[in-house]
């Protein structure tokens, strides 16, 4: 075989070609992505709110996405297992707030997993007394508590249901140091097991929702299931941009008497008030690539702009709330700082 020079200097470039590295192309989702959440409720806020945000990533990235509620440790443990973009998670607070509180299962979400943009807020977060109940207000269960009377209150531990009640006993002790000794934790599971504790005369407040517990609150006073808001933990400002009809019988203005300012739950001497939005988020494995953390940013970016995600997000009672990823990350760490001060407050570790 005759080698002329134009093949061996083409055999000499073909060989330098492969031997150079291959730029490595940017990852993208997958076409099919499983989206764990922190709940094994079909029915409740997070899957409701997952799944508006899938159908919308899903129909403007032309992808599949499928949610799965198997609930926090699960999730967590699924999210460990696939640093490829396949699986992704969506929870709220108590993703960290369980952390704080040290519940089993709950790792610092900010040191082991990536946590990326918010889409929604619950503003419902609410705590209730029966309708028959002395209690009109908060102010006058604080007052309770100061006169030494023992209030009982139901929640579920270690998250978003404990968080207000830490937030009573931290304003009690703002109030009257010693008084948050009178606020006692009736410990319950879901939020039929908390409405039930109320019911058995086991609780006299209770923590719920304006989405779960507005019915019962429309019943008359002389039925045993009927309660009665004293607090919804909103900040003002975010119960302002809900649906002006509210929820069932119950206006938005008629809402906002149980947030701040009109209710007060001190949060410091300063005469700040103590406030929690239930936000919901995305979480990613930390090794994930983080061009998919930058396509979902920018789709999402996209999604809320055109503005069709709002619309259905509100008619569910959530609030549009999306900040890509940094910002998210940066304000979430922010939020977890506040309340493991209220944390350690009440807990007498600061």
């Amino acid at each position: 075989m005759t080698f002329t020079r134009r093949t061996i200097l083409a055999a000499v470039s073909a060989t330098a070609l492969l031997a150079q590295p291959i730029a490595a192309a940017a990852q993208e989702l997958p076409r099919n992505v499983r989206l764990v959440i922190g709940s094994t409720s079909t029915g409740g806020d997070t899957y409701q709110n997952s799944s508006i945000v899938a159908d919308a990533l899903a129909e403007h990235l032309d992808i599949n996405i499928k949610v799965d509620a198997v609930g926090a440790t699960e999730a967590f443990k699924a999210l460990e297992r696939d640093s490829r973009g396949t699986t992704l998670m969506i929870f709220h607070d108590q993703s960290y707030l369980g952390n704080l509180y040290g519940v089993s299962g709950y790792d610092d979400p900010f040191e082991n997993y990536t946590v990326g943009p918010t889409v929604a807020i619950n503003p419902g977060n609410a705590y209730l007394v029966p309708k028959s109940s002395e209690y009109q207000s908060m102010d006058d269960i604080l007052t309770a508590a100061e006169n030494g009377e023992r209030v009982r209150v139901a929640i579920q531990p270690g998250g978003v249901s404990e968080i207000g009640f830490s937030a009573m006993k931290n304003a009690a002790a703002v109030r009257s140091p010693g008084s948050e000794e009178n606020i006692v934790a009736v410990n319950t599971g879901s939020q039929s097991d908390k409405n039930q504790a109320m019911w058995d005369d086991l609780a006299d407040v209770i923590n719920g929702s304006i989405q779960a517990n507005e019915q019962f609150t429309q019943l008359p006073e002389d039925d045993q299931k009927a309660m009665r808001f004293v607090w919804i933990t909103a900040r003002p400002a975010t119960l302002e941009q809900a649906p002006e009809q509210g929820m069932g019988e119950t206006d938005r203005a008629a809402l906002m008497q149980y947030a701040a300012p009109e209710t007060s739950v001190p949060l410091n001497e300063e005469g700040e008030n103590f406030t929690f939005d239930k936000e919901f988020f995305f979480l990613f494995n930390p090794e994930m690539d983080p061009a998919i953390i930058e396509q979902i940013d920018t789709a999402l970016a996209e999604i809320f702009e055109n503005g069709e995600i709002q619309e259905r997000q509100k008619a569910s009672f959530f609030i549009p709330n999306f900040l890509p990823s940094g910002e998210a990350q940066q304000h979430l760490m922010d939020k977890r700082d506040t309340y493991e001060q209220v944390i350690s407050e009440i807990s007498g570790e600061s």
